[in-house]
């Protein structure tokens, strides 16, 4: 949406115009854009739970002298700048990188495989950087399960596994749907992972905003480039806010 200003017999008028909106539903790159933009924050996210879930709970059933410094770990890397940590990304990942050569150490391939600049890049420097936002709501979460539901479970003779299931994952749900969210948000309009890890092929919404405002200087444009993203950002708070409305209805 832009205001245009119109000048007629000295008098002004304000028009509105929508022109920049329908470029973006006419343009496929935006649409890409936009889509690439939620496969990579829903990749990323499930990535996140995956290996953050483990960990949260480890953290939680560890003994209490143990889960501080612990905690210090996973908190420890966002003492350094978020720059220098994703640029230690390319280090790592690079053909002549510390990856490329362990693996060839142990034997697993014989010449460098290309991982820098690549989509497998991007998830693995967001999964690094997010990570602490997926681990420590779940931790807060698990570490006040009463336990003594678990050791009832157990005297009735259900296995671990059914107990992870059927009692530990339902009652960690609300630390799980706020480190999604922590997670899932701010990687939709990611820039720097994908610029500097994902290289000019990875096609994300964040890079494109960054390109129309300071390199076209087309601000009319970025700004309905952000106002799409809001809009589709909500989409989850409203989706997650019925259900909470339904349950509490239900109980």
């Amino acid at each position: 949406m832009e205001l245009i200003r119109e000048f007629e017999d000295g008098i002004m008028t304000l028009v509105v115009n929508f022109s920049n909106y329908q470029l973006l539903l006419e343009d496929s790159l935006y649409i890409n854009a936009l889509l690439g933009s939620i496969k990579v924050a829903a990749v990323s996210t499930l990535l996140a739970i995956l290996v953050g879930y483990p960990m949260a709970y480890g953290i939680a059933r560890a003994p209490s002298h143990w889960r501080l410094p612990l905690l210090m770990l996973i908190i420890l890397p966002f003492w350094t700048s978020f720059l220098i940590r994703v640029y230690a990304w390319i280090g790592i990942l690079k053909n002549n990188g510390l990856l490329n050569q362990f693996l060839m150490w142990l034997g697993v391939i014989d010449a460098p495989i290309d991982i820098l600049y690549t989509q497998t890049a991007v998830y693995i420097g967001i999964v690094y950087s997010y990570l602490p936002f997926i681990v420590l709501p779940l931790y807060a979460t698990l570490v006040r399960l009463d336990q003594s539901l678990l050791e009832a479970a157990a005297d009735l003779g259900c296995p671990p596994i059914k107990q992870f299931l059927l009692i530990t994952l339902p009652l960690s749900l609300p630390g799980l749907i706020a480190g999604s969210m922590l997670v899932f948000i701010p990687v939709m309009g990611e820039f720097v992972i994908p610029d500097l890890l994902g290289g000019p092929n990875t096609l994300m919404i964040g890079k494109l905003m960054w390109t129309e405002f300071f390199a076209n200087k087309d601000w009319p444009l970025a700004s309905a480039l952000a106002a799409v993203l809001l809009v589709v950002l909500i989409i989850p708070f409203v989706l997650l806010r019925h259900m909470e409305q339904r349950s509490e209805e239900v109980e």
